[in-house]
This record gives C-alpha cells, sequence and structure tokens, in this order.
C-alpha cells in the first residue's frame, strides 16, 4: 500500500498561527491578503505583477476588462467573508468517481473564527448549532482537537441575488478552542447536494487532522 504524500505548507511555521490543519488533494488556496492587499503595497505590487500577464495576453478590451470584473467580483466576495471572520478560503475541484459526471465538481472551502461567551467546550459546540435554525444531521464528535460537532444546512440564493437559483449545501464543523472564549467553524460549500455524502466525509477528514497546538513543534 502507497501512504499519501504530504506536503508541509511554509505557513506551518507561521508565529502568530492558532490552528493547523491539512488540506486533501483538489484544493487551491486563494491568498486572501494578496487579493485584498492595500494599495500601494508589496503585496498589491505582487497582484499587480501576476495579472499583468493574464491582461497582456487577453484578444482584445473587452477580454480584459470582463477579467478584471472578475477579479474584482472575487475580490468582493473575499472582502465579505474577511468581515465575518474568515482567514483561509480555497477552492476544490474533483472528478465525480461517484455519478461519473463529465464535469468536475466545484466546491467552496472556509475557516471562519467565532467568538463566544465562555462556556466548556462540549457546551459551546452544541450552542453554536441550536442556535440557528436549519442545521440537520448532527453529530458529536471526540476527536484529538476535542469536542465538535458537524452538520448540514440546505441554503438557497435570494431571489433579488442575481444567483443562480440552485440549492446550497454547507457542511460545517464546529470546534470550541481550548481557550473556551472562541470557535472555529470549518465549512465546505457545494451546489453538487447529491455528493453530501462525500463532502461530510471530505471535511470529516479534514477535522481529523486539525490542531490546537503546533504539530511540528510538538513531534519534536
Amino acid at each position: 500500500m502507497r501512504s499519501a504524500a504530504v506536503t508541509v505548507h511554509e505557513s506551518v511555521h507561521d508565529p502568530y498561527a492558532e490552528l493547523w490543519f491539512a488540506e486533501p488533494a483538489g484544493f487551491m488556496n486563494l491568498p486572501m491578503n494578496a487579493l485584498l492587499a492595500e494599495w500601494d503595497t508589496p503585496e498589491a505590487e505582487a497582484l499587480h505583477t501576476a495579472a499583468a500577464p493574464l491582461l497582456t495576453s487577453a484578444p482584445d478590451e473587452m477580454a480584459r476588462q470582463q477579467f478584471i470584473a472578475l477579479l474584482a467580483s472575487g475580490q468582493r466576495m473575499l472582502g465579505a467573508l474577511r468581515e465575518f471572520g474568515t482567514v483561509h478560503c480555497s477552492v476544490g475541484l474533483h472528478r465525480d468517481d461517484v455519478g461519473g459526471g463529465a464535469l468536475p465538481l466545484l466546491s467552496l472551502f472556509t475557516i471562519t473564527w467565532r467568538d463566544t461567551a465562555t462556556a466548556p467546550r462540549a457546551a459551546t459546540a452544541a450552542r453554536a448549532v441550536t442556535e440557528s435554525a436549519g442545521h440537520r444531521r448532527i453529530e458529536y464528535l471526540e476527536l484529538p482537537c476535542g469536542p465538535l460537532i458537524i452538520s448540514e444546512v440546505l441554503r438557497r440564493p435570494a431571489a433579488d441575488s442575481g444567483l443562480p437559483q440552485l440549492p446550497l449545501l454547507q457542511v460545517h464543523a464546529h470546534l470550541p478552542h481550548p481557550d473556551c472564549k472562541r470557535l472555529v467553524v470549518l465549512t465546505v460549500s457545494s451546489t453538487a447536494v447529491a455528493r453530501r455524502e462525500e463532502y461530510r466525509a471530505l471535511l470529516r477528514g479534514i477535522v481529523e487532522t486539525v490542531r490546537f497546538e503546533d504539530p511540528m513543534r510538538v513531534a519534536s
């Protein structure tokens, strides 16, 4: 049996990190800090440098403007996520091995911090899903990172949002922090509702790797 290859990202050595996790193959990290960089900063300059070849290769001015509009739309979405405490966002692209569909399955994986009232971790996890309507298939787990709850929510865009009226499956994992004052929410979102079991298993696999202490230091 072959062992899975693991690549250690440079962020594992970030002295300000508060959570460590492993992301499965098929996900591409969206560099939120770079995409939302303030004007006239090194990060903004790096973004301009990366986008320049794409703009230059556009066949005409209309295509260039469309690319700029898409980038601006993506920045607005990431900005809204960051306002809600999201610190990590990545896009998943996977082959539909179950249904055999011709098109790949698209998903979004996010990590969001929330402040909570001080309480035992198990109580905080339970309260997170009972105070909000719509959570179903609720599962309580005890893992190395502590107590947590995995649940599912099915949403539809508002009729006046301009978005396709497709149901959106969101699988959440609520993990209270050991300080008992906040929790982190890991979420996988996709319109491929029929693949709920696969996305639930995928999220659980990520959650099993979560640690609130530096695993590199602990291992040494």
